[in-house]
């Protein structure tokens, strides 16, 4: 067997021209290119709103099989949508562009974790008070421990006004702010 080819010259220069073009093929004949441009981008936005659920949500549009789960799973991927444009719309007035994914994917990188430790009373008058409270004679202590960002991300949460916290408020500690 032997495969033959030849060059289509006539596509080269097609090629040549168009290379770094996007062509849109399109019926809506009423509209100037840009809104046009305009509305085909948003149709890629909402496609990605789409893939965001369906990544992260791990839900596909295919295991739906009646028109209540379908518009659920319409409904699921608008309401990704939305804070996603947020975030992006944020981002651009802070002067960082407009790629929330990359933005995600660095403050991702971000870790917390808890540090549990048990506690108990030793002297009887604060037994009593646990025990009032139904805890038990033990109780945990949690702390939350945030790692240190590093100089990108130092950048960005300066940018966007963001401090990451220390540790963890209680509920107490939240009422009285």
């Amino acid at each position: 067997m032997s495969i033959t080819w030849s060059r289509n010259l006539r596509r080269s220069d097609w090629n040549a021209l168009s290379e770094g073009c996007y062509l849109l093929r399109t019926n809506l004949n009423d509209l100037n290119p840009a809104t046009l441009w305009k509305r085909y981008i948003q149709l890629t936005e909402a496609g990605w709103a789409f893939r965001i659920t369906n990544d992260e949500l791990a839900i596909r549009p295919i295991w739906h099989q009646n028109e209540d789960r379908v518009r659920a799973h319409i409904l699921v991927c608008f309401l990704a949508y939305v804070p996603w444009k947020a975030l992006a719309q944020w981002m651009r007035g802070a002067g960082l562009g407009d790629a929330s994914r990359t933005l995600v994917e660095e403050f991702a990188k971000i870790k917390s974790g808890d540090v549990v430790l048990k506690a108990r009373y030793q002297n009887g008058q604060e037994q009593n008070k646990v025990r009032e409270h139904n805890d038990g004679p033990e109780h945990n202590i949690r702390v939350r421990c945030v790692t240190t960002p590093d100089e990108a991300q130092k950048v960005l949460l300066q940018r966007l006004g963001l401090r990451l916290p220390q540790r963890m408020r209680t509920i107490r500690e939240v009422e009285q702010m």
